[in-house]
């Protein structure tokens, strides 16, 4: 599982710790077996835990809390996913330059 997914995971959770693996799944574009494999990665190492509740349809739910240890994970995630980002833009950049400058000389 990558930082990426760490990151997002974590973010969409702190925002709503209600959010099922379906919503989870579609809100980071992967599939339902894939956000189960990373829900349950984040559990065993502690970056959020799983609390079942009934809702008001007496089917079993559950909601995912981001535990200390988990709020310190996102915030490292979120440096790492931040410098890739500014690498590729940087690197997007000097490629956009160099297609304005073979425009330009054509």
């Amino acid at each position: 599982m990558s930082q990426e997914t760490h990151y997002k995971i974590l973010k969409l959770l702190e925002a709503d710790s209600t959010l099922n693996q379906r919503q989870l799944a579609k809100e980071l574009g992967v599939s339902l077996g894939k956000t189960n494999y990373c829900l349950k990665a984040l559990i065993e190492k502690g970056w959020i835990k799983s609390r079942n509740f009934k809702n008001s349809q007496n089917k079993s739910g559950y909601a995912y809390i981001l535990t200390p240890h988990g709020l310190e994970g996102k915030a490292k995630a979120a440096v790492h996913f931040l410098r890739r980002k500014q690498e590729e833009y940087g690197q997007l950049k000097k490629e956009i330059e160099q297609l304005q400058r073979e425009v330009v000389e054509k």
